[in-house]
């Protein structure tokens, strides 16, 4: 997992798994055992919490997938991507942009999020 467009795009697979045992499986791929995700909205350290918030995201916004809004562009072990939730085919409902930091295994161990657009009441 050197490649940091792989990563982002197994990164955001887990956030579209709607199945829990194949959504752990992927974070536990994907992620460090110890790794963080937070954004302005949630701080969640760990598998289980990073499990839970997207358990979360996806009961708020049921129905619409997550899609990379662009390239990734990386550095040494960082990299910032954009992303967009919405419809399969429709505009994006949400859309923010993630930084990664990766360790040296190739797992993620730490994911800065900032949020761009939010729909009213969300």
């Amino acid at each position: 997992m050197s490649d940091f467009n792989e990563l982002a795009e197994r990164y955001i697979a887990t956030w579209n798994e709607t199945d829990p045992a194949a959504r752990r499986a992927g974070i536990e791929a994907v992620y460090t055992a110890d790794a963080t995700y937070t954004d302005p909205l949630v701080v969640a350290e760990g598998h289980d919490a990073i499990d839970a918030t997207i358990a979360a995201v996806q009961a708020q916004f049921p129905g619409l997938v997550f899609r990379l809004g662009g390239g990734v562009d990386a550095h040494h072990d960082i990299a910032r991507f954009t992303w967009e939730l919405g419809p399969q085919d429709g505009e994006a409902l949400v859309v923010g942009f993630d930084v990664a930091v990766r360790a040296e295994e190739g797992r993620i161990k730490a994911v800065h999020g900032f949020l761009d657009k939010v729909p009213a009441g969300a």
